[in-house]
């Protein structure tokens, strides 16, 4: 992953392309699967590989098909996307309040991304 740019995130289908706007607002390169229809139609490890190939950071709550989806690419020497994952419990969807998780992301993209080897990270509240 390229460490001297602001890093690029791309949100998983779970997430509504209102957060991206929000977040491309304060700055940030971040596109959403859901305002893609082209991404909206592909598998998990077709979503993975696109963001790899662009150096892209994933936001997923999606642990459990991702991460053996990253360890299979790691294995294979294959370009990996950074996983940042969350949690619904810790990031209620809600169309009515986006706000925390913006904030969350905001400050996470902000900090800057964990260094290599470290590709992957969870996103925490702002406290």
């Amino acid at each position: 992953m390229n460490q001297s740019r602001s890093p690029r995130l791309l949100l998983d289908e779970m997430f509504s392309p209102v957060i991206a706007a929000a977040l491309r607002d304060l700055g940030h390169d971040v596109s959403a699967v859901a305002e893609k229809p082209g991404l909206r139609a592909m598998t998990d490890e077709e979503v993975f590989a696109f963001a790899a190939t662009r150096e892209q950071w994933l936001l997923t709550e999606n642990v459990k098909d991702f991460q053996p989806i990253l360890q299979q690419a790691r294995q294979a020497g294959m370009p990996a996307a950074g996983l940042q994952f969350t949690s619904s419990r810790a990031f209620p969807r809600s169309r009515k309040n986006p706000g925390p998780l913006i904030d969350a992301i905001h400050a996470w993209l902000s900090a800057g991304v964990p260094r290599p080897p470290i590709s992957e990270d969870w996103l925490q509240q702002n406290r």
